[in-house]
């Protein structure tokens, strides 16, 4: 019998958040009565196709790590792996964590996804891996018709609807994904986000996915406050 391929989502855990400013790792902040990152955890182990969970973080939050893993994804599976020193290094060494799996055709599509953003619905990660398993690689964004472009003689309007905000999850076909980080580590090419790399090592189509308003991220002290009044909306998809 053949075997049947699945999708993998990584959710980045494995920066520090100093900006939030907490003394701990902003993505275990409590966030409406649990941790911030397990919000994600949960949307993502509700999606049907993804067949593996992996979550990056740092060794020094291992106590942390274990406690939300044990009391708030619901039973979910999820595997851990340490990240880098970069935001980069740290999808690369999840994506390697993958490697024999995206080798043997067991894992087709890899969705990576910023831990600081809580609110991301299933159902938009479920468009974004359509999108991707369809075009080759897909991300989520909002229309920004309020950014400027340099002109030789000052600044510029771009034309409505040529830019976005982007938001993860971003997501691509595995194989190709990897090969493209791999290249950009011998390189030593350092991407502002997952699509960046993708531009720049890969032939793949982007395709656009319409994001969400609530898919905030949290940078700083007041965005946990607006992820609650998100959460507590009566309007709030979850």
């Amino acid at each position: 019998m053949a075997q049947r391929s699945h999708a993998a989502a990584v959710v980045l855990a494995s920066g520090s958040g100093t900006r939030v400013g907490a003394d701990v790792n902003k993505v275990y902040l409590p966030l409406a009565g649990r941790r911030l990152v397990s919000w994600s955890l949960g949307a993502f182990s509700r999606v049907p196709g993804i067949g593996v969970l992996v979550l990056v973080s740092r060794p020094q939050d291992h106590d942390l790590v274990d406690w939300v893993l044990e009391r708030e994804v619901d039973g979910a599976e999820v595997e851990v792996v340490h990240g880098g020193r970069s935001r980069q290094e740290s999808e690369l060494r999840a994506l390697r964590h993958l490697a024999e799996r995206i080798d043997s055709g067991a894992i087709d599509t890899v969705l990576l996804h910023d831990g600081a953003r809580p609110l991301a619905s299933p159902e938009l990660i479920a468009g974004v891996l359509q999108a991707a398993r369809r075009h080759g690689g897909a991300v989520p964004g909002l229309a920004a018709d309020d950014i400027m472009a340099i002109a030789d003689d000052g600044l510029e309007n771009l034309p409505s609807g040529t830019a976005i905000r982007a938001q993860t999850p971003q997501a691509f076909h595995a194989r190709p994904l990897l090969d493209a980080y791999e290249e950009a580590a011998r390189q030593r090419f350092e991407g502002t986000d997952t699509s960046s790399v993708m531009e720049r090592f890969s032939a793949l189509p982007i395709h656009w996915v319409a994001g969400e308003q609530e898919n905030i991220k949290v940078t700083y002290a007041h965005d946990l406050v607006i992820a609650e009044q998100v959460l507590a909306s009566a309007n709030y998809r979850r």
